[in-house]
């Protein structure tokens, strides 16, 4: 998924000996490591062997190394405030696609930063700003006739949702600047002139009537196929656009001239075989059958539009539709099965979509991904299936029958690779101020130093006992407890502060957590 979004490592071979206890209010021991990944919205996650890439803050890790790569050389992130929208990966490449929130009148907004490339594994990096247009950019040839356009020179609206790469060619899809390509590895980009709503088709041989109140002009304003969201290149050299109006499927995109650029156009018609929805979000291909899998958001364009999934296995004559209703933000493939991860939870499928289950609460031995938890981002490297959420990266090597998390992680004796002047705690408890309603739960993070029996007990301002959380003998370590906000009646406690105390043996551990909701 490429929406802009917002850690601590789980060891892979420490998986045994913890306690996860059944009410899930205490987790752990639980690793402290200082180089872990910096937000635990996880939004866009790329795979290439064994070498995983992530966003925002374009984090590696190799082989499930739990120690995790900073990008030291990737200024527009590491200085200033540049986040990773979208990611490419070839052999010793990679290429980031950034965006910042800018503030606009109407709040704030997406907008394009531009790349970060390296070509030697992520050791070094250069930038390439985003391509925008000049004000005197306002026409363009397309088969011989000159079209009207609005350049689009503002960053705002003009984020790079998605990129593919093949060689020294890439695309960008970038929403108010459409689907753009260069084919000198970034240095110079090109607009690529999409079908308008209306059309099924984009030849150079046809003349066009483009959407706008100003005459035929090409006005991504008024014209839905010309907001780029998706892009991807197939096996058989055909390039995939997906907009906010439709699927667009081109057979000379990656070499053709662009006033030559060939379009099929392909939206929602209502039948049952056809489109479900025409937002198309992200566009992958499936590698044991080359079937090209969308997942489909409703654009707004029609009523009887719906979210859900797609399967095309014609070059896009007909499409089977999948977990019709649920709103699916990213597609992934590993040992025959299908994953949909969406807002509401991570789905599979054993049998080539015929029937999909919903995969319960993700746990690991000593933590877990939150109930209200979205998912949002799906690879594979070698030997595991990754998974993006807003609570964290999850892994599996089994399908899923056993898991790894990994989250921010700030040790309690002070600083991480984030945050090298963070003093040494006790104890800390997050987010804090902590909203029950949007956070749904308070992770407490504390220490046992000495085995033995642990209270935790939580106290309002007047010192009037509000909950127990999970009492008992533990080990010495590093340990989280969970609460929800929630009294010993499981009424929710009212805003304000609220005191929590940790007995442990030969030691007593107080923190502050201010419910505001």
């Amino acid at each position: 998924m490429r929406v802009a979004l917002k850690f601590f490592s789980i060891l892979s071979f420490l998986l045994w000996g913890w306690t996860f206890h059944s009410n899930g209010q205490i987790i752990g021991p639980v690793p402290s490591p200082t180089e872990s990944i910096a937000q635990n919205s996880v939004s866009n996650i790329a795979a290439l062997g064994d070498t995983l890439w992530i966003g925002p803050a374009l984090n590696r890790t190799i082989d499930n190394n739990p120690n995790w790569f900073y990008p030291e050389g990737a200024s527009e992130i590491i200085n200033e405030n540049g986040r990773v929208f979208s990611l490419a990966l070839a052999p010793d490449t990679v290429i980031a696609g950034l965006g910042f929130n800018a503030n606009s009148p109407d709040g704030s907004v997406q907008a394009g930063l531009g790349y970060h490339i390296s070509t030697d594994g992520g050791d070094n990096w250069s930038f390439i700003d985003n391509p925008n247009e000049s004000e005197e950019d306002t026409a363009f040839v397309y088969g011989g006739t000159t079209y009207q356009k609005l350049p689009v020179t503002a960053r705002e609206q003009s984020p790079p949702f998605e990129i593919t790469q093949q060689g020294n060619t890439v695309f960008s899809a970038n929403w108010a600047l459409g689907i753009t390509r260069s084919k000198n590895f970034g240095s110079n980009w090109q607009r690529i002139i999409l079908p308008p709503q209306q059309a099924d088709s984009l030849t150079p041989d046809q003349e066009y009537h483009f959407n706008s109140q100003e005459g035929n002009r090409y006005d991504p304003r008024y014209d839905q196929n010309l907001l780029g969201f998706s892009v991807f290149i197939d096996n058989q050299d055909r390039v995939w656009g997906g907009t906010a109006g439709g699927l667009n499927i081109s057979d000379n995109a990656l070499t053709a001239p662009t006033d030559s650029i060939k379009w099929k156009h392909i939206q929602f018609d209502n039948s049952e075989n056809g489109l479900p929805g025409n937002w198309i979000i992200t566009i992958k291909q499936q590698p044991s059958t080359g079937d090209i899998w969308l997942t489909n958001w409703t654009s707004g364009l029609s009523d009887n539009e719906q979210y859900g999934i797609s399967r095309t296995n014609n070059s896009g004559q007909s499409f089977n539709h999948y977990l019709s209703g649920e709103r699916i933000n990213d597609i992934g493939f590993r040992n025959g099965n299908i994953y949909a991860a969406g807002d509401d939870g991570l789905f599979k499928s054993i049998d080539n979509g015929v029937s999909w289950t919903r995969i319960p609460q993700i746990k690991s031995t000593n933590t877990f991904i939150k109930e209200s938890a979205q998912y949002y981002s799906l690879a594979s490297t070698k030997n595991r299936l990754w998974i993006g959420t807003s609570d964290g990266l999850a892994s599996t090597t089994d399908g899923g029958q056993s898991w790894q998390i990994t989250r921010v992680d700030f040790p309690l004796d002070g600083q991480n690779r984030y945050q090298q002047k963070a003093p040494s705690v006790d104890t800390y408890a997050y987010p804090n101020p902590f909203s029950p309603r949007r956070h749904d739960i308070v992770r407490i993070k504390y220490n046992v130093s000495k085995a033995g029996n642990v209270q935790i007990r939580l106290f309002d301002f007047g010192m009037n006992l509000i909950r127990e959380l999970d009492s008992g003998y533990f080990s010495d370590g590093t340990y989280e407890a969970v609460w929800d906000g929630s009294d010993q009646q499981g009424n929710q406690v009212a805003n304000g502060a609220v005191f929590y105390q940790i007995d442990t043996p030969g030691n007593t551990i107080r923190g502050k957590i201010l419910v505001v909701d």
